[in-house]
């Protein structure tokens, strides 16, 4: 799901979670782990393989730009950048494109781990927990109120990492 999958995690860790309610700090743990590997899997990709990742883009009807690179590699790209990775990470936003991009721009590979970690973890331990807290009744709520909620939660946590750095700056 992270490199080229097109279905997002949560449409089965949902039922998942809800056929078998004991496990699911396992099931989010597993989502997690495989979402980063898939994370680095598209980070290769945009790495190595430019070809193979401006038509993954294309297939996904966004296009790809040779300035791209250079405006989020230097300056104060890095940290444009890394407020996009996390919240794309924590949002329903195409995020293979992020991971795919990231290796486009060669972002540092320990900040991209622990991102996408940090992120991806919380997503789906939420989702779990959710999906084991209320059962049945999530699948609905998550239809019609998922995107705000998350859109919600990833501003504010990019807000406190943005006020972290800020102060760590001074």
């Amino acid at each position: 799901e992270s490199s080229f999958f097109p279905i997002p995690p949560d449409v089965m860790i949902i039922p998942m979670v809800i056929s078998k309610k004991k496990e699911f700090i396992r099931i989010a743990l597993i989502a997690t782990i495989f979402s980063v590997l898939g994370a680095l899997f598209g980070y290769y990709i945009g790495y190595s393989f430019q070809e193979i990742a401006t038509k993954i883009f294309e297939f996904y009807g966004y296009e790809y730009s040779n300035s791209f690179k250079e405006r989020f590699s230097t300056g104060g790209g890095f940290f444009t950048w890394l407020g996009i990775l996390i919240t794309a990470g924590f949002t329903p936003l195409p995020f293979k494109l992020l991971t795919i991009s990231s290796g486009i721009i060669h972002f540092n590979l320990i900040s991209f781990i622990l991102i996408c970690t940090i992120t991806r973890g919380l997503r789906f331990f939420v989702v779990a927990y959710l999906a084991y807290r209320f059962g049945e009744k999530l699948g609905p709520f998550l239809e019609r109120q998922g995107t705000k909620w998350s859109i919600i939660i990833s501003l504010i946590i990019v807000i406190i990492i943005g006020g972290i750095y800020f102060l760590l700056q001074k």
